[in-house]
């Protein structure tokens, strides 16, 4: 029979960090609250969440590699809001955005969970900032809590 190895939700023990970009913070406020109340939901101590802001989006991938390395963290939460205007900029933030949050997680063998809202306007990101289409500051801190136990569980494999 084939051996699953899941982890669990309990985030007991576990160190977080957010980082958070400030620009459009009448969103990004939300995607943070929805992250702590998660953590602390799931059993995560409050005062073992770190919670950093940074100007944008684009500069969240820098801050969390500086955060992983700081050894202080055991998990990693990314959050902020990116709206499609009408140039290019949006493109090229969220592909260097992604691309950044995952080298860094891989780079540094820690989970740093994508809460960052992509929307093609300020309803949609109104939306996944809490409203009706959830929060997705809430649902990077479920993956964060998830991998970290993961993580935890793969050890005990022999």
């Amino acid at each position: 029979m084939a051996q699953v190895i899941a982890g669990e939700l309990s985030a007991a023990g576990i160190r977080f960090g957010i980082v958070a970009g400030r620009f459009n913070s009448f969103m990004t406020e939300h995607l943070v609250a929805g992250a702590v109340d998660t953590i602390v939901r799931h059993g995560g101590n409050s005062d073992h969440i770190s919670i950093m802001y940074v100007p944008g989006s684009f500069e969240i991938p820098l801050a969390c590699r500086k955060l992983a390395q700081s050894g202080t963290v055991d998990a990693i939460v990314t959050v902020g809001a990116v709206i499609r205007g009408s140039t290019s900029h949006y493109e090229l933030v969220c592909g260097q955005l992604a691309r950044g949050i995952s080298q860094v997680a891989l780079d540094e063998g820690l989970p740093v969970t994508f809460g960052v809202v992509t929307a093609e306007n300020i309803e949609q990101a109104i939306e996944r900032s809490g409203s009706k289409a959830g929060n997705k500051g809430s649902e990077a801190a479920i993956a964060a809590i998830e991998m970290v136990n993961l993580f935890k569980e793969m050890k005990k494999v022999k």
